[in-house]
């Protein structure tokens, strides 16, 4: 692994937690510095550390600017949520963007040395440290040697639970991008060492086993405090796991799809009343215990005031705003003129469609440069405004409050319509139909938009997708799953690097392990075509 993670598996022994707070609910203040031996003494310090792990996808580091957690990338871009966006989306047709940083990602000519492929391996392994540090000093052993007891032990197991859930998730997306991978537990010891390489089979099976096994652990769906996983959070994971297992092992794993869907479905949670509501300043009232309608099932908080970082909504708010927007009306102070969608997008929305959230004033919908912010439509769903019109809680407008919704119904509903499709077992092609419609009935505000039992095939699925999911961290994955992201049968602009759009070798349907990676660990090899 790379040096500077290395250094952070190491530290992790020792690991200073002054941590900063993250949530609203998880009521973090700056920490004093203890090693790891007196922190889990005392379990008033379980949940702090605990939403240090939870920040990891949020924070960039202890402060939101300074003093990172990884070393040799501009601090704001090495934000978790930021990478995996970047990667998921600039490289399919959802997002161009015009900085040239990025361009190798859209233009799919990225290689091992491109700095956005190893800041969200970076940040991956980073996260995993964190979390195997924390899995380390809570066994059942260690909680019994440093004296937890009573009602702490119980409370000490969930937060167990929820840190192999997040671990685990981190895998899915070490597995999803990059195929073989580093691995490392928390039976590995503290120190340097070179991690052996696990196959993607192999991976795949590690995270389908850790989230089945912390099932009966977590906390019951809808039940745990605000943006902390519970049961749905897992079933997400797994549905998504199987309904891409043919990609990633060669298997179908469709039945077990429309399974872990329906879980999720019958979980408790609602449609928000409004597509836009998602996406507001306030979106945390459809995320919290208890909230009626719920239905984002985890988020990763962002907040104005306590979780600042120039990753996340900061970014996707910011990126896709400019000298022709007027910011305020988006709760901002200001536009970066980065972030916007190729043509391909805006022709799967119909102007009834209250999901075709665009920007079309001083811009072309064609896209003759990548470079130049007036070429394509920015997509401005995500705002820094709550529902009554007021701006988030940041005085200077530069922060939003304004969560991401990883995981939210409206996915579990298409996620199922997809898997019975597929001729996953146990489904129900009336109720696939009926899910769609539902977020087509929000979508238009009538029954308009409603399709019939024939328009509801794959094709439309990934149309729909798309209209639903859009900039939610999907697309690549979603088009790998049907065969269009590297192949000619799907052109965007700009794909391949051309402005009409050409096939790419399959090999990219994985980014490759990092340089830096490799000439640190004899034990990598590089994934084929780099």
């Amino acid at each position: 692994m790379t040096t500077n993670i290395l250094k952070k598996m190491v530290l992790a022994g020792v690991i200073a937690f002054a941590v900063t707070s993250c949530t609203d609910d998880l009521e973090l203040t700056p920490k004093y510095e203890v090693t790891s031996a007196s922190l889990y003494k005392d379990f008033a310090n379980y949940k702090p550390v605990l939403a240090k792990v939870y920040g990891g996808y949020s924070l960039t580091g202890l402060k939101s600017d300074g003093a990172p957690d990884l070393s040799g990338f501009d601090e704001g871009k090495s934000n978790y949520i930021r990478a995996f966006w970047t990667l998921q989306e600039l490289s399919t047709d959802e997002a161009v963007i015009a900085w040239s940083d990025v361009f190798p990602v859209h233009n799919m000519n990225w290689n091992s040395g491109t700095e956005a492929v190893r800041m969200m391996y970076d940040r991956i392994f980073y996260q995993i440290a964190l979390c195997n540090e924390f899995l380390r000093n809570t066994t059942d052993a260690q909680l019994a040697e440093n004296g937890i007891t009573g009602n702490n032990l119980e409370e000490a197991k969930k937060y167990r639970a929820e840190v192999r859930f997040l671990r685990a998730m981190s895998y899915w997306h070490a597995l999803d991008l990059y195929g073989n991978v580093p691995f490392v537990t928390e039976a590995d010891q503290v120190g340097f060492f070179n991690p052996t390489q696990i196959s993607r089979t192999e991976l795949f099976n590690f995270v389908e086993s850790e989230l089945k096994a912390v099932e009966a652990e977590l906390v019951a769906p809808r039940q745990n405090e605000y943006a902390r996983a519970d049961k749905a959070a897992a079933w997400m994971v797994l549905a998504k796991l199987y309904l891409n297992a043919q990609v990633y092992v060669g298997q179908d794993r469709n039945t077990d799809a429309v399974t872990y869907s329906k879980k999720v479905i019958d979980a408790g949670f609602s449609l928000a009343p409004q597509y836009k509501n998602l996406f507001q300043a306030d979106n945390d009232r459809f995320a919290r215990q208890g909230a009626s309608p719920q239905e984002i099932i985890l988020p990763v908080v962002f907040d104005g005031n306590r979780t600042r970082s120039y990753g996340g909504t900061t970014f996707l708010i910011h990126g896709s705003l400019g000298p022709e927007h007027n910011a305020a009306d988006y709760g901002m102070n200001g536009g970066w003129g980065g972030l916007r969608t190729t043509p391909e997008i805006i022709d799967l929305f119909s102007t009834a469609d209250s999901r075709a959230i665009y920007h079309t004033a001083g811009h072309t919908k064609e896209i003759e440069s990548i470079s130049n912010f007036a070429n394509g439509y920015p997509l401005n769903k995500y705002t820094n405004v709550t529902s009554d019109g007021k701006p988030g809680s940041d005085p200077g407008l530069n922060f939003p409050d304004t969560d991401y919704p990883l995981f939210r119904l409206a996915d579990a509903y298409l996620m199922y319509a997809e898997a019975v499709l597929r001729d996953g077992a146990g489904g129900d092609r009336a109720m696939a139909l009926g899910y769609v419609n539902q977020l087509r009935e929000r979508a238009f505000g009538n029954v308009n938009g409603n399709i019939t039992d024939a328009q509801l095939t794959l094709d439309f699925i990934l149309d729909e997708r798309a209209r639903e999911l859009h900039w939610e961290g999907h697309r690549r994955t979603d088009l790998i799953r049907f065969g269009r992201f590297t192949s000619a049968s799907y052109l965007w602009a700009w794909k391949g690097g051309v402005e009409a759009g050409r096939a790419v070798a399959d090999y990219r349907r994985l980014y490759p392990i990092p340089a830096s990676d490799l000439a640190a660990n004899p034990n990598l090899k590089q994934n084929p075509g780099y």
